[in-house]
């Protein structure tokens, strides 16, 4: 069934009804009466094969159409496999979620993100706990700053009946923004990694300034009592 539909998606030969056709193949393209271009295919054995029929002229390929056909399909295979599947996992909270859960569907969330996914969170107020909508808003506006490295807000929090949702959508790699907490971590340790190895540098530098500077105060000792003996 599907093989009848793509060979139903092109006109074939005396299908095209047309004064003249443009035919492209690997030395250009060059526009010629349908009647020789039909002349041309049925003298090498194909087919004449509309590829493009709301151009002016329509765009045609001299081309075995089976074969055609076996290259269109694998083009669509390719493209197929190529695409990324993006699904939305869901993260759920409640109004007043601890610390321990909340680390812990962060911890989630972050590892959904980074394979691709997009994140759907949401607090779910129970009853009466609708009166804490804005402590819901505060946990999922502190949820979405935590994730900025690798994550970024496509809406902001929102309340949908009983529930508050903010959606994440995965940062593309090589451009993720690091979190201002993580660049103050990293300035920090690149700074004390520098303090470090001034340390180093200084202490071998030290002994050897040391020693040249008794050499040479040796030395100059040492050219003064010859001076004198001479004398």
């Amino acid at each position: 069934m599907k093989n009848d539909k793509m060979k139903n998606q092109y006109r074939v030969n005396e299908q095209i009804r047309v004064r003249e056709v443009r035919i492209v193949g690997d030395n250009g393209s060059t526009v010629m009466p349908i009647r020789q271009a039909l002349d041309m295919a049925r003298d090498q054995g194909v087919d004449l094969v509309e590829i493009s029929p709301n151009a002016n002229p329509p765009v045609c390929r001299i081309i075995d159409y089976s074969k055609f056909l076996y290259q269109q399909k694998k083009r669509q295979k390719e493209m197929k496999a190529k695409q990324v599947k993006v699904e939305v996992k869901e993260i759920r909270f409640g109004p007043q979620t601890d610390e321990h859960d909340y680390q812990f569907k962060l911890k989630h969330a972050r590892e959904f993100l980074e394979e691709g996914n997009k994140v759907r969170a949401y607090v779910f107020f129970r009853g009466r706990s609708i009166l804490f909508k804005e402590q819901g808003e505060v946990l999922l506006l502190r949820f979405a700053n935590d994730l900025e490295d690798c994550g970024k807000v496509e809406s902001m929090p929102s309340l949908e009946g009983k529930k508050m949702f903010l959606y994440l959508a995965p940062k593309k790699a090589g451009v993720a923004k690091k979190s201002q907490q993580a660049r103050d971590r990293e300035a920090s340790e690149s700074e004390a990694t520098r303090q470090q190895q001034q340390k180093q540098d200084d202490a071998a530098v030290m002994p050897s300034n040391g020693g040249l500077l008794a050499n040479a105060k040796i030395s100059a000792d040492a050219l003064k009592k010859l001076t004198e003996t001479e004398e």
